[in-house]
């Protein structure tokens, strides 16, 4: 059943928010347990709705998955099914709302050869390109076709296991890159990816594969290079606290001028850097203090000019160490009421800026220039965003626009709440907590 959210905006939040773990890692990492038939342990593991869509891929795989604790759970996969073995239609509908099921590839290219993909679905935000992850597979003695019987592609190694090699990749894919890392760990001989992402994620499913018995060299760099292994054992890895989270509540904060501290159980300094820098490039003040962030109360901040006072103001996304693209509309959403205007620039999704007509609509003065440009004029607390009733139209943008309800007068109604909630865990439960005034509906 659908259900959306009444949100009465206009209050100050206060006091501590739990950010929950990665995200974006929990894919990563997951797969990964398909690559030993030892035991693995993960803690901090969000309880989102696109953590319960792969525990359904890997019940179809017949991987044994069991609760330790809250957030904590042990995977075993020594009974894992090949995919050709399993119902590809029930596959195909995880797929159609998880993109990030397609990570089952490389772990079970790896270990059986083979392997069966549906086209993955997820998000509306604009063209998401998979050539990557098969041009990188194809570089390790894969071949792959389309076969459109079962509405998939096949894929096979050319030989029982699949052959180092160097990849150049074609873009700096993160899913991309995370497949191919996790078909190689077990390749015969050295894999070199150039032009690999770098992300956060990315380095710490590095960390966990080298602690199960992976040779990975260059974590952190562009250049990964990959000695492959003959088999890898168990573990226990902790995912990192979600700097996109982390980011959101920046944002919130700003908008409803709220003093909030956020409570991150695994927080590497060094991920937040990029993401702090940009917020406070529109004049947030925001003090890291140990594994927190504390983003004390502000009525007003001001967007920092450039350099040169003729030049305008511009954030965009970037491959990592730049802004994450996830956060580029919390970004936008959080210079509504700043001082000073800003030009937002997505370079990767020409969908994603869409949902500024809502925000015009709630009283933002935006201007829409094209597809991937939006020049944003702060008002500056001159007054308060209106409600509104809207849907949520993908996780990051539905976020956004949940900022902007709670900063504005009256009762917005937002719909499509699962789509919030495939990224955020019980946020409805977890707002709340810090006074948020929302009420969940059917």
């Amino acid at each position: 059943m659908s259900n959306g959210l009444i949100v009465n905006g206009g209050f100050k939040l206060h006091g501590e928010f739990e950010i929950q773990g990665s995200k974006n890692e929990s894919f990563g990492v997951m797969c990964a347990t398909l690559l030993t038939n030892d035991d693995v342990i993960i803690n901090n593991v969000p309880d989102i709705v696109d953590f319960h869509s792969l525990l359904k891929i890997f019940d179809l795989l017949c991987v044994d998955v069991a609760k330790l604790d809250y957030n904590k759970y042990k995977f075993n996969a020594s009974n894992v099914k090949k995919l050709d073995d399993i119902n590809i239609d029930i596959f195909r509908s995880c797929l159609q709302s998880l993109r990030g099921g397609i990570l089952v590839m490389g772990p079970l290219l790896a270990r059986f050869g083979n392997a069966i993909i549906p086209i993955p679905g997820g998000d509306k935000i604009g063209r998401r390109r998979l050539d990557t992850h098969f041009l990188g597979i194809q570089k390790l003695g894969v071949e792959y076709s389309y076969d459109s019987n079962i509405q998939a592609y096949v894929c096979k190694s050319r030989n029982k296991k699949l052959q180092g090699n160097y990849i150049l990749l074609d873009e700096s894919s993160v899913t991309g890159t995370a497949n191919i890392i996790l078909a190689s760990v077990l390749a015969d001989g050295t894999t070199t990816i150039y032009n690999a992402a770098c992300e956060p994620h990315i380095q710490q499913l590095c960390k966990m594969l080298n602690n199960m018995g992976a040779k990975i060299s260059g974590i952190g760099s562009n250049m990964l290079i990959i000695d492959g292994v003959d088999k890898l054992h168990g573990v226990e890895h902790n995912i990192e606290s979600d700097i996109i989270e982390i980011g959101s509540m920046i944002g919130l904060a700003a908008m409803t001028e709220s003093d909030l501290t956020l409570k991150c159980s695994n927080l590497q300094p060094l991920s937040l850097g990029p993401v702090l820098s940009r917020f406070r490039k529109l004049g947030i003040k925001i003090d890291v203090e140990g594994t927190n962030v504390h983003i004390p109360s502000q009525h007003t901040y001001e967007i920092e000019s450039e350099l040169n006072p003729s030049s305008i103001v511009r954030i965009d996304d970037a491959i990592w160490p730049g802004f994450p693209t996830d956060l580029l509309c919390v970004l936008l959403v959080t210079a509504i009421q700043a001082k000073g205007s800003v030009l937002i620039h997505e370079k990767m999704f020409e969908s994603r800026l869409f949902f500024v007509d809502n925000l015009i609509e709630m009283g933002a003065k935006i201007i829409l220039c094209d597809p991937h440009r939006a020049h944003v004029i702060g008002i500056n607390r001159e007054y308060n965003l209106h409600s509104i009733g809207i849907n949520s139209p993908d996780i990051r943008t539905g976020m956004s626009l949940l900022i902007a309800a709670l900063s504005a007068d009256g009762k917005s109604k937002i719909g499509n709440l699962n789509i919030i909630k495939r990224g955020y865990q019980d946020i409805v439960n977890r707002l709340l907590k810090i006074g948020a005034h929302v009420e969940e509906i059917n």
